[in-house]
C-alpha cells in the first residue's frame, strides 16, 4: 500500500496500546498511602501519566517534601509490579500493528516508562521484535519536549514533517506539536477530550477500531 502521509508512526504506550491507565492511577495512589501522604483524585494521577517517573510524582503531589519523591517512586513500582502480569493490550492493537508494520511503516514507541519497564511490557506481549525504534523516559527529556521525536527520526533516518505520534495524554499532543510532527490523539485513555482537542490534533479516534481505519486510509 502506498503511503500517502507518514513514514513513521510512533505510539505512546500506556494508555494508548496498553490498558493500563486504570493499574498506574491505583498504584500512584496507593504509594501516597503507605507513606501516609494526601492521596492524588483521580484525574490528579491520571493527568501525569505519560510523564517521566520522577516529574509524574511531583506534578500529582507538587505540595510534599522533596525528599519523599524517590520514596514515593519506589512505593509505585512495587505496587505497579504485582498488576503488570495482568495488564492486556487493547482489543484490535495486535492486529492494527501487525497490518501497519506488513505495510511497510517504520513503527516505534515514544513513552514515559523506563527502559527496563518498556522493555517487559513489550516482551510479556510479544511485540518486541515489531518496533523499529523506542525511546523512554530515562533516557532523554521527558514529554512534552520533543527530544524523544527528535531522536527516533535521527535514528530511523525519518522526517519529522513524515512522521505522525499517536496518544491518549496532551503531554504526547504537545511533544509532536513542539518537534513540528504531526498528532492524533486516542480518547480512550488518561486525559479528557476536552484537553486532547485543545492541543489540536489532526485526528481523535473513540477506540482503536477507528484508529486502526483512519490510519488504513489517510496514513
Amino acid at each position: 500500500m502506498a503511503r500517502k502521509q507518514f513514514d513513521l508512526i510512533v505510539f505512546d504506550w500506556d494508555g494508548t496500546l496498553m490498558d493500563s491507565t486504570s493499574t498506574i492511577v491505583k498504584s500512584i495512589q496507593a504509594a501516597a498511602r503507605d507513606l501516609g501522604l494526601p492521596v492524588p483524585r483521580d484525574e490528579d494521577a491520571s493527568h501525569v501519566i505519560g510523564l517521566g517517573l520522577h516529574e509524574a510524582m511531583q506534578m500529582a503531589m507538587p505540595n510534599i517534601d522533596p525528599a519523599l519523591y524517590p520514596k514515593m517512586v519506589e512505593r509505585y513500582r512495587f505496587h505497579y509490579l504485582t498488576k503488570d502480569p495482568e495488564l492486556v493490550l487493547f482489543d484490535g492493537v495486535r492486529d492494527m500493528l501487525a497490518e501497519l508494520s506488513q505495510d511497510g511503516y517504520f513503527l516505534a514507541v515514544a513513552t514515559g516508562k523506563s527502559r527496563v519497564g518498556l522493555n517487559r511490557a513489550l516482551n510479556a506481549v510479544g511485540l518486541l521484535s515489531l518496533f523499529d525504534a523506542t525511546r523512554c523516559a530515562d533516557e532523554t527529556f521527558s514529554k512534552p519536549h520533543p527530544a524523544m521525536l527528535q531522536e527516533l527520526t535521527r535514528e530511523l533516518g525519518q522526517d519529522l514533517k513524515r512522521t505522525v505520534m499517536i496518544g491518549d495524554t496532551t503531554h504526547d499532543l504537545l511533544m509532536a506539536n513542539n518537534a513540528g510532527a504531526s498528532a492524533v490523539a486516542v480518547e480512550y485513555g488518561a486525559h479528557p477530550i476536552d484537553q486532547l482537542h485543545s492541543c489540536q490534533p489532526m485526528y481523535s479516534a473513540q477506540n482503536v477500531t477507528q484508529l486502526h481505519e483512519w490510519l488504513s486510509e489517510h496514513a
